[in-house]
């Protein structure tokens, strides 16, 4: 789970009153602590990947590092369609209980890894329970406020609470770092995800599971393998070589999972993607967006982060300070572009914070082995606030153009392709990297191909956002 899964909910968060009384802020508290844990693991994580890297003799080898935090948006990208199913199913209380204690055990089990690919492993099954977690979460906030108004202002609360999280995980991780290494990033989680479970089983109804929805596991299990496919190609693609069998293996098997998810997803009674939403310009456009916007700043976050440590040689404190301009933005930026799309709708803010992050991008490519760090933070602040304010508009643009009664699916496709995006920009910019004689080119690389990403998003909004047939809108 990444900063921008809570952008548009930020936006709702800064117009919000108050939650109700504080008697009923209980079952809120224990719902926002998951979802909190969640969201501060997805940038906590991201300044200790140089330590966890020397500690484990990867040296200037960023492959290991790559599947530290691919391995997590992995998982979680391909068991977010399906976790809402299965909380329907199962219980959403009973789910969000697991994702809660599973996430505890794994970060337990991260902290003590003896071995790189015990840490990986680890994250992957952080990846299921944050998958578990955030669906269930919303559905339980539903379940636990019946006025209307109470039940908006608690999903306000909870954007607003994971905006926090997500900005302040790279200066906690430094200081936590810094004092006492980075296998404290993963204990961290351990109160708020305790306290969760206690204020959860005490103060959460549990509301009666439908049974209705079926997990469409054939399409889930060959998601994952195209994800995990595509993901392992790009990484091991920058180490071993585009033409080495293990990556060309990989390739090939993407095009065929993701050929037969499409497939599957196509005949099913009950599919987990119904494919019929991408008949939709608006709803396809937004997307798309999301995937495009999660390759350029999350990869050129994972670069930056590598630059300020590796390359800069500031200590890991300072590396988190030194990203905070970039994350930090997610509250201020998200509201303001939440605001914008009430009025203008969301084609402007799309097209307007697009653009502002790819000038960052391209202002970034000022950053040198001795460029004042003054210069960078203008540019930093650019890529982070254009991010955030598009992402209220992405949101209002997918559920604006799908029925009313799959708006939830359709949300919850935006969040996987931006979710795959995550992993797709962290293998690919970090390939890219890897393979440069110098790390100040591979960089600039990077900073290039994520400016694209943002210009192609551009002309997505431009052409296809907004086409949503009217008969369709009136009846949203």
């Amino acid at each position: 789970m990444s900063l921008d899964d809570v952008n548009s909910s930020a936006a709702v968060a800064s117009e919000a009153p108050r939650t109700p009384g504080t008697a009923s802020r209980l079952p809120l508290i224990a719902l926002c602590l998951g979802f909190f844990m969640v969201m501060l693991d997805a940038t906590i994580v991201t300044v200790a990947l140089p330590p966890i890297g020397k500690e484990f003799a990867t040296g200037g080898d960023l492959t290991g590092a790559q599947w530290v935090a691919d391995g997590y948006t992995i998982v979680f990208a391909g068991l977010l369609l399906s976790a809402g199913s299965v909380g329907d199913r199962l219980g959403s209380k009973p789910v969000f209980q697991a994702g809660l204690g599973l996430f505890v055990l794994t970060s337990v089990g991260c902290g003590i890894a003896p071995s790189l690919w015990f840490l990986v492993v680890m994250r992957l099954l952080q990846g299921l329970s944050a998958a578990l977690v955030v669906p269930t979460s919303l559905a339980l906030i539903h379940a636990s406020y019946a006025r209307k108004e109470d039940r908006a202002r608690a999903i306000g609360a909870w954007g607003g609470i994971g905006g926090i999280a997500a900005a302040s995980g790279p200066v906690l991780g430094g200081l936590l770092v810094a004092a006492f290494g980075w296998r404290s990033v993963f204990y961290v989680n351990l109160p708020f995800g305790l306290l969760g479970m206690y204020l959860t089983a005490r103060h959460v109804r549990a509301p009666r599971p439908s049974g209705e929805r079926g997990l469409d596991l054939p399409a889930q299990i060959l998601g994952i393998l195209a994800l995990g496919a595509l993901t392992l190609a790009i990484i091991e693609g920058g180490h071993r070589g585009w033409s080495a069998p293990l990556v060309v293996a990989a390739f090939v098997l993407f095009a065929g999972c993701g050929a037969a998810f499409l497939l599957v997803e196509g005949r099913v009674r009950n599919p987990m993607l119904p494919l019929s939403l991408f008949r939709h310009p608006s709803f396809s456009g937004a997307t798309t967006v999301g995937l495009l916007l999660n390759i350029g700043f999350y990869g050129q976050l994972f670069v930056v982060t590598f630059y300020f440590q590796q390359y800069r040689h500031y200590a890991v404190l300072w590396a988190g300070l030194a990203i905070l301009p970039q994350t930090a933005m997610a509250g201020l930026a998200s509201a303001l572009g939440g605001r914008m799309t009430a009025r203008t709708g969301p084609r402007t803010p799309m097209t307007l914070g697009l653009l502002v992050g790819t000038a960052g991008f391209f202002a970034l490519l000022a950053a040198g082995g001795s460029t004042p760090y003054w210069v960078l933070v203008l540019p930093l602040a650019a890529i982070g606030f254009g991010t955030a304010f598009t992402m209220p508009a992405a949101v209002a643009a997918v559920v604006e153009s799908a029925p009313p009664e799959r708006s939830g699916v359709a949300s919850g496709v935006l969040n996987a392709s931006r979710q795959v995006g995550s992993a797709i920009g962290v293998a690919l910019l970090g390939s890219l990297v890897a393979t440069q004689a110098h790390f100040e080119t591979g960089m600039r690389v990077g900073s290039v191909i994520s400016a694209c990403c943002f210009l192609a998003g551009v002309l997505v909004a431009v052409t296809a956002v907004g086409r949503v047939p009217e008969e369709q809108v009136s009846a949203v």
